[in-house]
């Protein structure tokens, strides 16, 4: 690995780390809305191996004040995959509380192009049923609704 890709994944962890600590002592807007895709592969869907060491999750983030739902799933697919939503189809949206309060918008994605990795982190293809022990807590609800263990 590179020194400047060794440099971005160590940014990254420390970026990540203090918004998360800050925005929970210091929620000054409040719940965020956040969009993420369901990108699948046959029996296997595509999560991003995080650079803060707190697992995997789906790709996708929050979303600027501006933003729509669908205008930030395409730029957070683009940023941490490198690939380009080719047609997406709303599925469902939730609240979690879990790290941070968070509206979540989730999108069926298909998606076309190279896949990479970013600063955030490294694409890697898994079967859903073996996602859930690395997810971020505040997306297992993901996970469970797909499985039918949440409704």
């Amino acid at each position: 690995m590179s020194l400047a890709a060794v440099l971005k994944k160590n940014l990254f962890w420390v970026v990540s780390r203090t918004a998360l600590w800050g925005y929970r002592r210091m929620p000054i807007f409040g719940s965020l809305r956040a969009s993420l895709g369901l990108i699948r592969n046959a029996e296997r869907v595509l999560v991003i191996r995080r650079n803060d060491g707190r697992g995997v999750c789906f790709p996708g983030g929050l979303s600027w004040p501006w933003e729509s739902d669908e205008k930030t799933l395409i730029r957070e697919i683009e940023e941490e995959t490198g690939l380009s939503c080719q047609s997406f189809e709303f599925a469902f949206r939730y609240e979690s509380n879990t790290d941070i309060a968070a509206r979540i918008a989730v999108f069926d994605v298909q998606a076309t192009g190279q896949l990479r990795g970013s600063w955030e982190g490294t694409p890697e293809w898994v079967k859903i049923e073996d996602v859930q022990p690395d997810l971020l807590p505040s997306q297992k609800y993901i996970v469970d609704r797909l499985s039918g263990r949440s409704q």
